[in-house]
């Protein structure tokens, strides 16, 4: 069982990881189409979530530590995706009225959840 999640949690943050550095050519090989415009930023925070996913879903043999794997990988999804979301919005060229807010969102649920993991450990 723990080898069957590793692998899976493997498999998920390494395509989380293609979809943010080259997510047109994990379109091509995934789908047959390069992603273009707006689906490489959805894409790359899709793999951002994958990467969180894979931390998440790391098994750990202590039995108290797994709550701490979905709060781990909770405060990673947040960190990347705020850092994403800034970027994005110093880039100018998908910039929505809510993106800001999401950015910021994100940001607080950082502050929270990190607060979160510094008491637990």
């Amino acid at each position: 069982m723990k080898r069957a999640l590793a692998f899976a949690a493997v498999a998920e943050a390494v395509t989380g990881a293609a979809l943010l550095i080259v997510p047109s050519l994990v379109g091509r090989l995934l789908l047959g189409q390069e992603l273009i415009g707006i689906a490489v930023p959805v894409a790359r925070v899709a793999g951002i979530a994958l990467i969180a996913l894979g931390l998440a879903c790391w098994p750990d043999g202590d039995s108290s530590r797994r709550a701490g794997r979905g709060l781990e990988g909770m405060l990673c999804y947040n960190v990347l995706v705020t850092l994403y979301f800034v970027y994005l919005s110093f880039g100018g060229k998908w910039v929505g009225p809510l993106l800001w807010p999401a950015a910021v969102f994100h940001a607080v649920m950082t502050v929270l959840l990190a607060r979160d993991w510094r008491n637990k450990t």
